[in-house]
């Protein structure tokens, strides 16, 4: 299953708080991809991933909005 959660105009640190309370509800095996417009949010996201074992699959700029898809 793929959910999308839309954090477009929200600054650093809440596009990744959005996504660890949004982690609490998804299933393993799922997918979840991100909208978000925050210049910091690529090396957050990717750092949260890191940190709590999930896969970033691909984190894309499209001209200064990012997709980040990852894999729960």
């Amino acid at each position: 299953m793929t959910e999308t959660l839309d954090c477009k105009g929200m600054k650093c640190p809440k596009p990744v708080l959005k996504v660890a309370i949004k982690a609490n509800s998804i299933a393993p095996g799922s997918t979840l991809v991100v909208h978000a417009d925050c210049p910091s949010f690529p090396d957050d996201i990717k750092k949260w991933c890191e940190d709590t074992g999930k896969v970033l699959i691909s984190c894309v700029d499209q001209g200064g909005m990012t997709i980040a898809t990852i894999q729960f």
